[in-house]
């Protein structure tokens, strides 16, 4: 070692979560030292949400074109791929000045550009230093999983780490993995002009309200994904620009390009963290309800903790995680109030318990209502016909909100704010939302839970009626 470090607090990954702990602890005082051997900004700005969701904002303007209406003529749009894949590389640039290096340093963080490895409970050696701390924070993200299919390792697969590298629009991509990335993907590229064949070995988007994620698969058939569910993939072979895939029925699916979007791996090889005394399991690290690992020294926080792969998900840990260690003040873990958006068109958002989980937990004691999308002003006048808000309501609070529908990461804001703050619907049905907004939504579920308390109960009706008689 050539050098030395004590400091209060070492946060090992640069990503969303650990830059988040990085900036709030320096600003407030702390002495914080941020080890990255990667890209500053992590997964999330170089090759997960933010590339994402710039090559879905090129593919809207493709589908724009093509589908018209509203008195446009539709049209074949004429696509550059390349291009689209340059405004990709133009939005993670011009946001990486905010994670980079030179405004952390300018924020007072020692930044550490090498991977860190723990050598003690209270050590991490990182390049040719040795750091001492009083506390870290572990947050090395997690990558794309490989699957063990034989011959997939002899096959040229794209992830999410690798796509980005494409200038040429793939001639038909196979996305294995109908979860979110694989379906964003999927019409992304079908919009830019590409065949597009999703395989997955359940059901696509599985994990959502089975009636929404109808409103999004039906979407994406109908602009010509095809979708395949229940497809055990039992072999991959081919090379560039001729892959095949084989299922366990039998069928063969074969294409130029395949995506592999099966989930994710914590990123915990590089930590050694034996040496440092800190479980874990095939998730990641192992966490109590303030995030700490089996160290009570050493937090983890994002992906790494198991909890949870979304980078709003990070920001919040990083929040309990500055509370603790800056000011020794209790914070406790809360899952019920994390929304989680799939940005296809029409998208889906889900915050709190969906309808099933909220009938195993709550049985009958439940109240749910739906309201179309159809049914909102703003929507028709867009030209939107399909999908819906399910609310799910237990003693008068939402628990639960499902919403597939266009732009519904967005519409789902008000729940997000009203199930951390434990919000009575009462306060929903008391706001004033802007007209016409699709976030009238929101207002229109909440005043459709209480419409049938107020408008068929006779009681209301005899009391305003003798109120009628006795006023002046």
């Amino acid at each position: 070692m050539t050098g030395q470090i004590k400091t209060d607090i070492c946060i090992i990954g640069a990503g969303s979560g650990g830059l988040s702990v990085a900036a709030g602890a320096a600003q407030m005082g702390a002495r914080v030292v941020l080890v990255e051997g990667g890209e500053m900004g992590g997964d999330c700005l170089n090759v997960g949400c933010v590339p994402s969701k710039a090559l879905l904002a090129a593919a809207a303007r493709a589908q724009a074109v093509r589908v018209g209406g509203l008195g446009v003529a539709p049209m074949e749009p004429q696509v550059d791929y390349a291009a689209a894949m340059a405004h990709v590389q133009a939005t993670i640039a011009a946001i990486a000045p905010h994670d980079s290096q030179a405004r952390f340093e300018g924020l007072g963080v020692h930044v550490i550009r090498a991977w860190g490895r723990f050598v003690g409970p209270d050590a991490l050696e990182a390049g040719d230093t040795l750091i001492a701390a009083r506390r870290f924070v572990i947050a090395t993200g997690s990558r794309p999983a490989v699957p063990g299919i034989p011959g997939l390792k002899g096959v040229p697969y794209l992830t999410n780490e690798t796509l980005w590298a494409l200038r040429e629009l793939p001639e038909h991509l196979l996305v294995l993995g109908g979860g979110p990335l694989g379906m964003e993907m999927a019409q992304a590229h079908r919009r830019l002009g590409s065949r597009v064949t999703v395989l997955d070995g359940g059901s696509a988007l599985g994990r959502d309200d089975p009636e929404a994620a109808a409103v999004v698969l039906a979407a994406l058939r109908a602009e010509g994904v095809e979708i395949v569910e229940g497809a055990e993939i039992t072999r991959a072979s081919g090379r560039a620009g001729a892959i095949t895939l084989q299922t366990a029925d039998g069928r063969s699916f074969e294409g130029s390009h395949l995506l592999v979007a099966v989930g994710r791996a914590p990123n915990v090889e590089r930590l050694n963290l034996p040496a440092a005394g800190v479980k874990t399991d095939a998730r990641g690290i192992v966490t109590d309800n303030r995030l700490r690992s089996s160290n009570r020294r050493i937090f983890a926080i994002g992906d790494i903790a198991g909890r949870g792969q979304f980078t709003h998900l990070a920001g919040y840990h990083a929040g309990l995680v500055v509370r603790q260690a800056l000011f020794g003040l209790p914070a406790r873990l809360r899952d019920d109030h994390i929304p989680r958006a799939t940005y296809t068109d029409p998208g889906l958002a889900q915050i709190g318990l969906t309808e099933a989980e909220a009938r195993e937990k709550h049985g009958s004691r439940i109240t749910v209502v739906k309201v179309p999308v159809s049914g909102n002003d703003r929507a028709l006048a867009q030209g939107h016909k399909d999908g819906f808000l399910k609310l799910i309501v237990h003693r008068g609070r939402p628990v639960g909100v499902t919403i597939a529908a266009p732009d519904a990461g967005e519409i789902i804001a008000p729940f997000a704010l009203g199930l951390a703050a434990r919000l009575k619907l009462s306060a929903y049905t008391s706001a004033v939302y802007p007209y016409p907004t699709l976030s009238e939504l929101s207002k229109r579920a909440a005043s459709a839970y209480f419409s049938p308390k107020l408008f068929e109960n006779p009681w209301v009706k005899r009391g305003v009626r003798l109120i009628q008689r006795l006023l002046p």
